[in-house]
């Protein structure tokens, strides 16, 4: 029953807010809040304690200020109507405006590849919808593509797409529905052509979607996140080292050998790969290096002081419009990764700068004419390299199936070695977490050396 003074049955002014509580679940610390309007209970979670202090002030002051609760939201009546009147479309150009400045281009297109999922999914059946595939190629090159849509409207070719986008976008607030949500996660979890997408994928995703409700949380769009609420499993990462995949030293040299016996092409590669096998660089940091990073003495240990990667992206994501490098992968800017670089290493690298007459300041590796290399000219060359110094059944195998699969060698090589993990993984250029996840077993494999050296040192 409403009582005296409110507007109607849908609202009350009899509101009771308690305390923010922690907890503590087996995947994460959540804070909840839980409030009263009406006779009707209402609570929400919340990743950290100041968004739920946020959320609980606010709806403390609208009480103390005389404001009408809705019943069903448990919402003061200003924040309804403000979180009825977004849509996500505009939620999502919001964010991708947000976002932008501080991504790398190749961080640019994930965020728009998983927002056209989610955009495409949420937007249903509204009538007058055009072809999916015009859909996405309005939104991959105009709506969420920041500096694009800054510069001016939609092409006429696009133009139509984008305005049945805005017209059949729902209101943010749906995503608060359950079902709504799990459908969202369903089509994050399909590819194009509707086969299962790989795990990472939709790892990657679901993070996307996460982090924008999250931020429409701080904006305060939403009450709380309602991805949080939705208990969905999608396909388990698996991101442990295929032990299949590590090639043994013999079949290394035997690889790069078939590298070089591909004409000039395969020789300008060969110390490519041979960066990777020896010092365990990623394909685009080897890309990168210049003769300036570079100490190669006659004999001996050299060393890479390596500051920059190349990942290979179309230059519509960066700011200049094309193809640059960047700082590297998971550090800050200006950081410098230095890594060894072992006898046989430095031959290589040496027998390249004299080959092919590298100067100072250029970078090692170019293209026959002078291009910049891309993948998927190394990838050829790989390719070529596996039919020639393998039998078929390794062929077939996941052995060294990709040129990354040669800086997991390396890695390996390292720890089996014996070299101490956080030492390995400052050289690999990636945390001792994800060392130990990724290379559980060749970490694993060092107990018996451990036991030995530690038995070794109480008998002395």
């Amino acid at each position: 029953m409403t009582a005296p003074g409110e507007r109607n049955a849908s609202s009350t002014y009899d509101v009771r807010v308690w305390a923010v509580t922690r907890v503590v679940g087996k995947r994460a610390t959540t804070y909840r809040l839980r409030w009263e309007v009406g006779l009707r209970r209402h609570s929400r979670s919340f990743s950290t304690r100041a968004l739920a202090d946020s959320t609980r002030s606010e709806l403390v002051g609208a009480s103390r200020r005389g404001e009408a609760f809705d019943r069903e939201s448990g919402l003061p009546q200003s924040r309804v109507a403000r979180e009825r009147s977004i849509t996500w479309w505009a939620w999502s150009l919001t964010y991708v405006d947000l976002k932008w400045s501080a991504l790398a281009p190749i961080s640019r297109r994930s965020l728009a590849e998983a927002l056209i999922d989610v955009t495409l999914q949420s937007s249903g059946s509204f009538p007058g919808r055009p072809d999916t595939a015009e859909l996405r190629r309005a939104m991959y090159q105009w709506a969420y593509h920041a500096q694009r849509r800054a510069s001016g409207p939609p092409t006429a070719e696009i133009g139509a797409a984008v305005r049945w986008l805005e017209r059949a976008s729902p209101a943010l607030a749906s995503f608060d529905d359950a079902s709504n949500m799990r459908a969202i996660l369903a089509a994050l979890a399909r590819r194009q052509d509707g086969a299962p997408a790989a795990a990472t994928t939709v790892a990657r995703k679901r993070a996307v979607l996460h982090n924008a409700l999250e931020l429409a949380v701080e904006h305060r769009r939403l009450p709380s996140n309602p991805l949080s609420r939705v208990s969905w499993k999608g396909p388990r990462v698996d991101d442990m080292l295929d032990a299949r995949s590590v090639v043994n030293p013999d079949q290394a040299r035997a690889l790069l050998a078939a590298v070089a016996d591909q004409g000039p092409r395969g020789q300008r590669l060969t110390a490519f790969f041979a960066l990777m096998y020896y010092a365990a660089l990623r394909p685009s940091e080897a890309t990168a290096v210049t003769l300036d990073d570079l100490d190669l003495p006659v004999r001996g240990w050299g060393e890479l002081h390596l500051a920059r990667s190349d990942a290979e992206v179309s230059g519509r994501w960066s700011d200049s419009g094309q193809r640059s490098s960047r700082h590297l992968k998971h550090r800050a800017r200006g950081h410098v990764r230095v890594v060894p670089l072992p006898p046989p290493l430095v031959a290589h690298l040496r027998a390249h700068v004299a080959e092919f007459h590298i100067r100072p300041g250029e970078r090692l590796f170019r293209g026959v004419y002078g291009g910049t290399v891309n993948a998927a000219t190394y990838t050829n060359v790989w390719r070529r390299a596996r039919e020639a110094a393998l039998s078929p059944a390794e062929q077939a195998s996941p052995l060294a199936r990709r040129p990354y699969d040669l800086r997991h060698t390396a890695v390996s090589t390292w720890l089996a070695a014996g070299v101490d993990s956080a030492q390995v993984a400052a050289w690999a250029g990636h945390s001792v977490a994800v060392l130990h996840r990724v290379y559980a077993h060749v970490v694993s494999g060092r107990s018996d050396v451990a036991r030995s050296r530690i038995e070794a040192m109480l008998d002395e």
